[in-house]
């Protein structure tokens, strides 16, 4: 049978493989569209099977909030280069791996990869990303998700950071459902992609962790000969006040707020809440950063292209 090229065009448009392996698919199938996507999937699979090794711990986070903002989701996927997750293909599949995962049920990956794709039911999101995996040509994973759904009245915000970089969403709740709830959210959310607390107030510290850094800062101290002579009730107030110290960078609502270093974030609500006449409280956030706790892949750039030249 002839390949023509509305062939070849619509076999490339269902699958988003490259021209000439879609011409060679129909070819190979003699030009029956089903088996050549049914080639082009299990191509994918091998294709994604001898990446699969590489290190991908570059990638964007995305988040998607549902347009009735009663739902939202941050996720992470890593490639093995930050020119690949500069590509628009790359970040638009992203985009719909953040939808999919509004939209799921999963709870955690294994359940994720197993269900049907939204943007094809033919496949699964794990077989999706093979599919990716074989257009792009680099080892690609979806490495983690995380989904609100609102619980109360308020908002749901994201923001994103350095392209991609960086991912942070918040609920707040408020009665009053304002804008100006949103330009909170969003200036919070930008302190938290830059400063990384770890809990919203002092009150959200667990005591184990507490007691394990009373138990660091006390080893700290009594290792200080500077501190050699001073009696126990002095060393314990120097504990007490540099844990009062790190509580105030860890937790949230008691950082200087960074837009004006002379209020905290607490202060900063308040202020928005006397305004929009309704009591505001952040009641959970997620930070997600590209890479973070992944392997990262060192390479020399003149070894890679004396490679790439041999």
């Amino acid at each position: 049978m002839a390949i023509t090229a509305a062939m070849v065009k619509e076999l490339r448009e269902m699958t988003g493989v490259g021209m000439l392996d879609c011409k060679k698919a129909l070819a190979e199938t003699d030009g029956d569209m089903d088996k050549a996507v049914e080639l082009l999937r299990e191509k994918g699979l091998a294709a994604s099977a001898k990446k699969a090794g590489r290190i991908a711990s570059e990638g964007i986070v995305d988040i998607y909030v549902n347009d009735a903002n009663t739902v939202g989701a941050i996720v992470e996927v890593n490639s093995e280069t930050d020119f690949v997750a500069k590509n628009q293909v790359f970040r638009d599949y992203v985009a719909a791996v953040a939808k999919q995962a509004a939209e799921s049920s999963a709870e955690d990956m294994d359940t994720f990869f197993a269900e049907k794709w939204a943007l094809d039911n033919a496949f699964t999101v794990k077989e999706a990303l093979s599919q990716q995996v074989a257009v792009i040509g680099e080892n690609l994973n979806i490495r983690r998700f995380e989904r609100y759904h609102k619980a109360q009245a308020g908002k749901l915000v994201s923001y994103i950071h350095g392209g991609g970089r960086i991912g942070v969403m918040l609920e707040l709740a408020c009665e009053n459902e304002s804008e100006a709830l949103v330009e909170l959210g969003k200036n919070i959310a930008m302190q938290i992609a830059a400063l990384n607390p770890k809990f919203i107030s002092e009150a959200d510290v667990p005591a184990e962790f507490i007691e394990k850094e009373k138990e660091i800062l006390t080893v700290q101290a009594k290792n200080d000969p500077k501190n050699a002579s001073k009696p126990e009730q002095i060393i314990e107030k120097m504990i007490e006040g540099r844990l009062k110290k790190e509580m105030k960078e860890i937790c949230l609502v008691e950082q200087p707020y960074v837009k004006d270093g002379d209020m905290t974030v607490q202060k900063y609500i308040d202020s928005v809440a006397k305004e929009v006449g309704a009591a505001i409280t952040v009641t959970r956030f997620v930070r997600f950063e590209t890479g973070e706790g992944l392997e990262k892949k060192e390479e020399n750039f003149a070894d890679e292209v004396a490679k790439a030249i041999q």
